[in-house]
């Protein structure tokens, strides 16, 4: 498999940034089951005002969480752009029979989710200097945790998984749900999430992307009356490296939590199930 993915910084510090960075484009490899071999790097960066230290530490923290991941750089590419942007492309390694695919959910899976939510609300936050150390530091380790533990799902009886990132909570799940024909039903009140993120996504911080997801979204998914608009901003929150979405029989359902915590995940949490959809139903279900 070969994949490649990009970002703008999220934070300040280039070397924090490239490994944000490098662990967002990895995912898609763990995502589907898979091992990451080789990666490139992908960098766009100004012709001035930024120098080339700074370009040197984005590579540096980039290669750091490559090494962590077992995964050679061989090399890469560089363009002049408006704004700096950071990525790899990434070739990994899957049997075809493994492949984790996100459009093959079975009614009576259950849903697990591999990080908590909100790290678009907390970088919303920092960038206006609305996030203190304690939240910074849970930010960072959010988005520079490897989603490793992706390889190791289907053998433990993982029937579907995607990566929750840009098109939030809600267009990742709304993906596997259509792509399965089935509703997927997820529970407010189990989500993980990243400390004061329903409050900072209720004060504004959030982004053109919480929006226009909710406006994709908005007609394939149903909120509870109990469902408050802080949350609700927060389901539709771009999430960038976020956890996994990964649905697995209820009988094999403990395992898997169990090796995902095992291979790194930092939570493995139960958010809800897998059920058949009767026509004109909703995809997705937010009861609450």
């Amino acid at each position: 498999m070969a994949t490649a993915d990009f970002i703008t910084p999220v934070v300040d510090d280039p070397r924090t940034f490239g490994r944000v960075a490098a662990a967002n484009s990895l995912s898609d490899v763990y995502a589907m089951g898979g091992v990451p071999l080789v990666a490139l790097n992908l960098l766009g960066y100004p012709p001035a005002g930024v120098p080339n230290a700074a370009l040197g530490e984005i590579l540096a923290g980039a290669g750091e969480v490559c090494r962590e991941a077992g995964c050679a750089v061989g090399g890469g590419h560089t363009v002049r752009d408006d704004e700096v942007k950071f990525g790899l492309s990434v070739t990994g390694l899957v049997h075809p029979d493994r492949i984790l695919r996100n459009c093959t959910a079975r009614p009576g899976d259950r849903l697990i989710l591999t990080k908590p939510l909100g790290t678009g609300a907390l970088a919303a936050a920092l960038k206006k200097g609305r996030l203190d150390e304690a939240g910074y530091a849970a930010l960072v380790g959010c988005m520079t945790a490897l989603n490793r533990c992706g390889a190791v799902l289907w053998e433990h009886g993982a029937s579907a998984a995607t990566d929750i990132t840009g098109f939030g909570l809600t267009g990742h799940a709304l993906e596997m749900a259509a792509g399965s024909g089935v509703q997927l039903v997820i529970d407010p009140a189990r989500l993980p999430l990243l400390p004061g993120a329903v409050r900072l996504c209720g004060e504004g911080f959030t982004c053109g992307g919480t929006r226009s997801n909710a406006a994709f979204t908005g007609g394939s998914v149903r909120y509870g009356e109990g469902v408050e608009e802080d949350l609700r901003g927060l389901l539709n929150d771009p999430q960038t490296s976020g956890g996994l979405l990964v649905a697995v029989p209820a009988g094999r359902m403990a395992g898997l939590a169990a090796a995902a915590l095992a291979h790194g995940a930092l939570c493995a949490v139960e958010v809800g199930e897998v059920r058949a959809c009767a026509p004109g139903e909703p995809r997705l279900v937010f009861p609450g």
